[in-house]
């Protein structure tokens, strides 16, 4: 009896194999639809993991008592940007346009279900967008402020410029080049960075006397580090925009990306020793950022020389950019922010037009490519400023976007959330507010948060 059980199993088990591998025989199209789909969404787990590397970046390069708030800014910004991706922004960069301005279908994908993945994907790149404010605004922004500026950059403003270059738009008709988002994601991103900034001022401390104090980092490897898992996802960001394992192509991109980071790191550590006689590890650090940004929007245009150029021209003007936003224009920003993305998101732009083997000026193409690439600068520059200033005016009209004194100074991590990153820092205020009645534990944490303690203070302590 069990013998004729193992034999009917087996022979219905050939059978049914076979049905099934006649009926799901793979074509060569099938195979090469699910590898690129697959390449997508390895790319988009590269592009989420960013958001790991901006946390640590802005959490190093500020100070302890603000670790919490910006880790919650940076968990929010992922939450939000994918929700109201779906909701309403892919429609709006890539539904059916209307005079090239903007798309008016899709939203919460209907008649876009084939393309989830691609959703997917370009839903990292909204929240890239928005996450690069707030490092730009760290230490002094109200959450409840920042979280609605979350929502009108990924909502509407990013969806409109990403319309216009990748949605088939007005830019892209004119021959903008962008390929992963120089301008797109960096540059919008930037300019909103720049509006808040300058709505918000400068951190206490920051600007005094007419002097620019610096507000140092308190933990600048965790910011490496971040670094590292930026750099890393970054082949994801660029790569990952060719939307297809092209076996040419993505070697190509990853190569590009590469070597203008490692090219941006070079240029900002030199030029950083021949103009302050030491090799300075943030404006190092951000430097491999700011050839990443640079070499974005040209990383599958322009060759292996040209991308090592744009990255070192790109650490080199990161130094100076950083140094003319602080000093000159006195926007505080912690980060780098405005200087990395905006300023060497501009250059790199700019550049394809420069260093494109197809119809750059470098390779005989003539200032046409340029021209294009420029207008497309400005048009996005005028768009996001204007309506980030807009939204941010009538806002402030009602209610203001910054914590108060006393909630900086004491730390937004206590002010918006209630706990601290570092629990030991916590008890070692808590210990000490119990000595010469609490002033020396208040000097002790205005010290390990940077802010120098009045001569008063400093002489009972």
């Amino acid at each position: 009896m069990k013998k004729k059980i193992f034999s009917l199993s087996l022979v219905s088990f050939i059978f049914s194999t076979t049905a099934y591998a006649a009926e799901a025989t793979p074509t060569v199209e099938s195979v090469i639809s699910a590898m690129d789909m697959m390449w997508i969404m390895i790319a988009a787990f590269l592009v989420f993991f960013m958001h790991a590397g901006f946390a640590m970046v802005e959490t190093g390069f500020t100070r302890s008592k603000n670790a919490l708030n910006i880790l919650m800014k940076n968990m929010m910004t992922i939450s939000i940007a994918s929700i109201l991706y779906f909701v309403v922004g892919y429609g709006l960069m890539f539904g059916n346009s209307t005079g090239g301005l903007i798309g008016t279908n899709g939203f919460l994908l209907k008649g876009h279900e084939d393309q989830v993945g691609f959703f997917a994907f370009q839903a990292m790149f909204a929240a890239t967008c928005a996450t690069i404010i707030s490092g730009a605004v760290a230490e002094r922004i109200k959450l409840s402020s920042y979280l609605l500026l979350t929502v009108l950059m990924t909502g509407l403003i990013y969806p409109v410029v990403g319309h216009w270059v990748w949605g088939g738009g007005w830019l892209a008709q004119m021959g903008f080049t962008d390929f992963a988002g120089s301008t797109v994601v960096h540059l919008t991103g930037a300019l909103g960075a720049i509006v808040a900034v300058s709505f918000l001022g400068g951190r206490i401390g920051k600007y005094s006397n007419g002097k620019v104090n610096v507000i140092p980092g308190h933990n600048i490897p965790l910011g490496a580090l971040g670094v590292f898992i930026l750099w890393f996802g970054w082949f994801g960001f660029n790569a990952g925009s060719t939307l297809a394992a092209d076996t040419s192509l993505v070697p190509h991109v990853v190569t590009t990306t590469l070597l203008a980071a490692s090219a941006g790191v070079i240029g900002s550590a030199l030029y950083s020793q021949f103009k302050y006689k030491r090799i300075d590890a943030s404006l190092t650090l951000n430097g491999a950022l700011g050839g990443l940004v640079g070499i974005t929007a040209g990383c599958a245009n322009v060759s292996f020389i040209g991308a090592g150029i744009i990255g070192l021209l790109a650490g080199i003007i990161l130094v100076e950019a950083v140094a003319f936003i602080d000093q000159k224009l006195k926007l505080d920003d912690p980060v780098g922010a405005i200087a990395v993305h905006g300023i060497c998101g501009i250059w790199g732009t700019v550049a394809v037009g420069l260093f494109a083997i197809e119809g750059g000026l470098f390779y005989g193409g003539g200032i046409s490519l340029v021209s294009v690439q420029l207008i497309g600068v400005v048009a996005v520059i005028l768009w996001t400023v204007a309506s980030v200033s807009i939204s941010l005016f009538i806002l402030t009209r009602f209610t203001s976007i910054r914590v108060s004194r006393e909630e900086e100074i004491s730390g937004l991590d206590f002010a918006e959330h209630g706990s601290s990153a570092y629990e030991s820092t916590k008890s070692i205020f808590n210990e000490n507010m119990g000595e010469s009645n609490g002033t020396f534990g208040v000097d002790l944490i205005k010290r390990l948060d940077g802010i120098t303690p009045n001569k008063a203070k400093t002489k009972t302590s």
